[in-house]
């Protein structure tokens, strides 16, 4: 099997040749490279997307494995990529962007943005961390792609309560299996993500020790945390957690989606409505405390929620798609 990451460090120059710009060639190398390797399209897919013969891919394929970019690793990165990533990081005070390259803004980012945050998680979780860890199916997606390894005194820490009618999207599951790549310790909370009113909220954090787990998400090396949209079918939806009803009030009530089931405004407030008030999952300032907080999102109709995240968080690292991150930029200004 073939892992195709980025390496964000490569040179970048560029050389003129007698047979066209070599960086322009490599580009379009390594955009063939990653569709065929990584979001698994045949060589005709490949070749209709990039608008070129599926012989020509054949070569762009071959020449990328004698050059050494596709063995174990893509060495080298798409110029393209490297600037949207630098001018992201600008343009939003973000100390680190990684930008997962898109053959087509109609296709769903999922599985490139789960790529390369695998790819990210692997490198970043060492020994003695604290790590809390959202939910959605970016997130769950990832997982493949992590490279788990034996450490020492790892935690992980759910940051929100589980959802009982499915398991692949459930918070519990997600933390539990993300503790064992790293054989740590997991911390999951015994309580519904959303519970029928405040004062039910209230029991359990106070009675049956869920404020006890989400003090341990005091003071997190690092939080691995995902928007959910609510313009779209999206998965808090799709499981049934928010009903039709609850979806139109809370648009009304100006929400653009959610971060741990908390929903939000664009300008990264929490907005006035009844379902805020029943979420168990650990709060915002708690999240504001960790070392690293890394959101991992993409898709259109994430836009205003991400923007929403990125004031209301702030986190240091945003891992998305290049069409996600270019709507973002437009929307700056």
């Amino acid at each position: 099997m073939i892992d195709t990451s980025l390496d964000h460090e490569a040179d970048h120059r560029v050389v003129e040749r007698r047979r066209g710009n070599s960086g322009s060639n490599r580009e379009i190398r390594m955009r063939a490279a990653w569709l065929y390797h990584v979001e698994g399209l045949t060589q005709q897919k490949t070749a209709n997307l990039l608008n070129i013969s599926r012989v020509q891919v054949t070569r762009l394929l071959a020449e990328a494995r004698k050059r050494g970019e596709v063995d174990i690793r893509l060495n080298t990165s798409i110029s393209s990529i490297i600037e949207t990533e630098r001018a992201f990081e600008q343009a939003f005070g973000i100390s680190k962007v990684i930008v997962a390259p898109m053959a087509n803004e109609d296709l769903d980012p999922t599985k490139a943005i789960a790529f390369v945050a695998g790819q990210f998680i692997s490198d970043y979780v060492q020994s003695d961390m604290k790590i809390g860890v959202g939910w959605g199916r970016t997130l769950y997606s990832s997982l493949p792609h992590i490279q788990g390894r034996e450490l020492e005194k790892v935690r992980v820490i759910s940051l929100l309560g589980g959802i009982s009618q499915a398991k692949r999207f459930n918070p519990a599951e997600f933390a539990w299996q993300f503790a064992e790549l790293f054989n740590g310790e997991g911390y999951l909370v015994p309580a519904p993500a959303i519970v029928d009113s405040p004062e039910t909220k209230h029991a359990l954090l106070e009675r049956c020790g869920i404020n006890q787990i989400f003090e341990l998400a005091d003071n997190l090396d690092v939080a691995f945390l995902s928007a959910g949209g609510i313009e779209g079918i999206t998965t808090s939806y799709r499981l049934g957690h928010i009903n039709e009803a609850d979806r139109q009030s809370l648009i009304a009530a100006g929400a653009v989606g959610d971060l741990l089931y908390n929903f939000i405004s664009e300008d990264g407030e929490l907005v006035d409505h009844n379902v805020n008030t029943r979420v168990i999952s650990v709060g915002i300032d708690r999240l504001k405390n960790a070392t690293d907080r890394v959101l991992i999102s993409g898709g259109k109709e994430k836009v205003k929620v991400i923007l929403g995240c990125l004031k209301l968080v702030k986190p240091t690292v945003f891992i998305t798609d290049e069409f996600t991150a270019k709507a973002m930029l437009l929307s700056k200004g």
